[in-house]
């Protein structure tokens, strides 16, 4: 089986604060790796590392078949980032960001016409091409910021916590446009907080106080736990977790 992503040991310490614990992952080309925990729990920060944004304490990973310390400029160029916090320019329009990227990825003007209006299209934007991106909605927003990330027509895309804040109707439609990108064969790694979401994934994995607490398509974990859905499953490892720091403590 070929990896988009894996990673063994990886770890990132903060002075004294370990915020990520020893987390091994393997995410399978052409899948949809949901990863949930609570605030703080250390999934920006894993995330960033196998971004090539941040060096990790110890541990190593690759993605797209390269190191995530010694290739880290060309993982930046082989995948679409998106963040929770609306990253574009305000003060341009919509279609005025998308040129903005493009250029930025470095596809030609013919290349950018057609890539732009596909994605237009994919969006369902057309129509608020020259609306200033600031005066969006959140889900217009993230809509936007999601096709400034597929410009480049990357191979994995990375997503941490996309819909925080959208409304249901955006994040629906957000998240069937996440799976039909799938289906063209490209990997997904998202975070999310919403179980409805994670329930779509092909593979979930748990994580709190940094570590990892377990992997498994959705199906699996509910039925190891004997729970009927995954908001169960999310608050039986939180509360395991919170008693063995009590115990620790």
């Amino acid at each position: 089986m070929e990896y988009a992503i894996s990673c063994e040991g990886l770890t990132k310490d903060f002075g004294n604060r370990r915020a990520v614990d020893n987390v091994t992952i393997s995410i399978p080309k052409g899948s949809i790796y949901g990863f949930l925990g609570p605030n703080g729990s250390g999934k920006s920060t894993t995330i960033r590392m196998l971004c090539g944004l941040m060096t990790p304490t110890s541990g190593s990973g690759q993605v797209l078949g390269f190191d995530i310390v010694k290739d880290s400029e060309s993982i930046k160029q082989r995948i679409g980032y998106m963040s929770q916090k609306f990253s574009l320019y305000e003060d341009l329009t919509v279609k005025e960001n998308l040129d903005f990227y493009a250029g930025i990825y470095g596809l030609s003007p013919k290349e950018a016409a057609v890539r732009i209006q596909e994605l237009i299209e994919l969006a369902d934007l057309a129509g608020r091409e020259k609306q200033l991106s600031g005066t969006l909605s959140g889900g217009w927003k993230q809509r936007l910021a999601l096709c400034c990330a597929l410009l480049h027509k990357p191979e994995l895309l990375i997503l941490d916590e996309p819909t925080a804040g959208v409304d249901p109707v955006s994040r629906r439609v957000f998240w069937d446009i996440i799976h039909g990108m799938a289906r063209q064969g490209i990997t997904v790694l998202v975070s999310t907080h919403y179980m409805d979401e994670a329930a779509t994934c092909d593979q979930i994995g748990f994580i709190f106080f940094g570590r990892l607490l377990a992997v498994g398509t959705p199906q699996e974990l509910m039925q190891g736990l004997g729970k009927d859905n995954l908001d169960d499953v999310f608050i039986h490892f939180v509360r395991e977790e919170e008693a063995k720091g009590r115990e620790r403590g």
